[in-house]
């Protein structure tokens, strides 16, 4: 498949995103912007939030990790929907009554303003790295497939989907991506049944045999009950359930697009429904990454034999002769460059899509949060060009972090991604666990050090298990910074009151 084909196709495609933000982004206010006039229907909303919860970095690795980790990725979905009722019942509600533009505000009313700007200020940590992976990794595939034929520079390949996202977000903001969100989880999923229906014509399988094939390979293999694994069943369905909980509920990206709705009884119907669909959709990925491994290794395209620091080989098919790869670079080597044209052209445009359904969101979130928590936006206030000013600070402060990563980038991204947010995310769990289920009054001022000190704990502590006693943690990480900001909260309450007065 040329890279003129694919460059066509992404020409037309944003070519209609641009024509959706020139539709919904006329008025172009901070209203509009922050809050989409909050006239989104909850199905829109629900629809469009498959593809930014699931996002590019699921697109292609939840699929390439089934050859080491099978289908047991479906513990952590299953912990996703108890986390989903959590933020149905509770969270929602409580940030429709507050009135909130940002759901950090929540801090203030309840701890203070350090507190406040330590919860929005690790949310943009959290964003930054989590968007730059995203990021990357279309940037990375468009940078192999399309633009290294033609010897354009990784960074230009970087800047240019920028500055796509910019042009069609910096005016409407959440209510243009509102809509984007729609027609993105459409491709994504169409991009996903292409490839299935490609590879059951291929082998000449019905769905009942396709199925059958799938569940009795070891690679359908779901639930893991050695605990000393970081995939173990409840280690996997809890740090599913906080996840969700912070990844979304707590998360000024992911619940803007809630925020949106007209009143809470919507938006918890958005919440209900989108945490359904994603069961059978995370169920799709999986099957696909089976039917990749079933395909390639079929075809004698592809071999699971490890080489160099690479888990997998597939056949050039430029030289003939066996490279190895990474994970998750198999879906893209095999719709690109053996599934055919419409495979590959619209795998290509899915893989877009699913990107740019989370990246162009966290920009427009990282605004949202710098514009209302830092600088002090109130609703109905024109400061039109500061806003554009943040959307083009954050626009270039994610182009460096992605030139970074690609420096580093050694290992899966789905696994390097939630590392990350257990993390950065840890603290905020504490802070809302704290806030919502307890009558503590922590001292303020020490909020931002307790949020420090807990992740850097979490770090040490997990680099100890693991080379001590053999314990990998995995995505408990997450409860256990949260846990510590919890502990590090209490005691703070019990030293004398904090009672020093601090800005608005």
């Amino acid at each position: 498949m040329s890279s003129t084909a694919i460059l066509l196709v992404l020409i037309f495609y944003f070519a209609l995103l641009m024509f959706i933000a020139q539709v919904t982004g006329k008025k172009g206010d901070n209203d509009t912007f922050f809050t989409g006039n909050k006239t989104s229907p909850w199905y829109l909303v629900a629809f469009g939030m498959i593809g930014a919860s699931l996002s590019g970095v699921t697109f292609i690795s939840i699929p390439g990790a089934v050859e080491s980790d099978g289908f047991s990725y479906m513990q952590m979905v299953l912990g996703y929907l108890v986390g989903y009722v959590v933020i149905a019942q509770v969270l929602i509600p409580m940030y429709y009554k507050l009135k909130l533009t940002s759901i950090y505000g929540y801090l203030q009313e309840r701890f203070g303003f350090w507190s406040y700007k330590t919860g929005a200020g690790f949310f943009l940590l959290s964003r930054i790295i989590g968007a730059s992976f995203r990021l990357y990794l279309v940037a990375f595939v468009l940078d192999a497939f399309v633009f290294a034929p033609w010897n354009i520079p990784f960074w230009v390949t970087v800047a240019l989907t920028i500055v796509l996202i910019w042009l069609y977000s910096f005016k409407g903001g959440i209510k243009t991506i509102v809509w984007t969100d729609t027609l993105q989880t459409t491709f994504m999923l169409l991009s996903v049944g292409f490839a299935i229906y490609f590879i059951s014509s291929e082998l000449d399988w019905s769905m009942g045999e396709m199925i059958q094939k799938i569940s009795s390979s070891e690679l359908s293999n779901t639930f893991v009950w050695d605990v000393g694994k970081g995939n173990y069943f409840f280690k996997h369905f809890f740090s599913g359930m906080f996840i969700t909980i912070v990844m979304t509920g707590l998360d000024q990206d992911m619940m803007q697009k809630n925020l949106t709705c007209k009143n809470h009884k919507e938006a918890q119907k958005n919440v209900r429904w989108m945490s359904i669909a994603l069961v059978p959709v995370n169920l799709i990925f999986l099957a696909l990454g089976a039917l990749l491994y079933l395909y390639g290794t079929e075809k004698g395209i592809v071999s699971l034999e490890a080489v160099d620091n690479f888990p997998i080989q597939i056949i050039n098919p430029e030289t003939g002769l066996f490279e190895g790869i990474r994970r998750d670079q198999l879906f893209p080597s095999l719709a690109i460059n053996y599934m055919g044209p419409v495979v590959g052209l619209v795998f290509t445009v899915g893989l877009i899509a699913a990107a740019y359904s989370s990246a162009d969101s966290a920009l427009t979130a990282l605004t949202t949060s710098f514009c209302v928590d830092f600088l002090g936006f109130k609703e109905g206030e024109e400061r039109i060009k500061e806003r554009y000013m943040v959307h083009i600070g954050f626009s270039l402060v994610l182009f460096l972090v992605i030139i970074i990563f690609k420096s580093l980038h050694n290992e899966s991204l789905i696994t390097t991604l939630f590392k990350a947010a257990g993390y950065t995310y840890g603290p905020l769990l504490g802070l809302y666990a704290v806030g919502l289920f307890s009558k503590i009054k922590p001292m303020d001022k020490w909020v931002p050090y307790i949020a420090l000190v807990s992740a850097i704990s979490c770090y040490f502590i997990n680099i100890w298990l693991e080379n001590s006693m053999e314990v990998k943690l995995g995505f408990m990480i997450l409860l256990l910074n949260g846990a510590i900001t919890a502990i590090l909260l209490w005691i703070s309450s019990r030293l004398k009151p904090d009672t020093s007065k601090y800005p608005n």
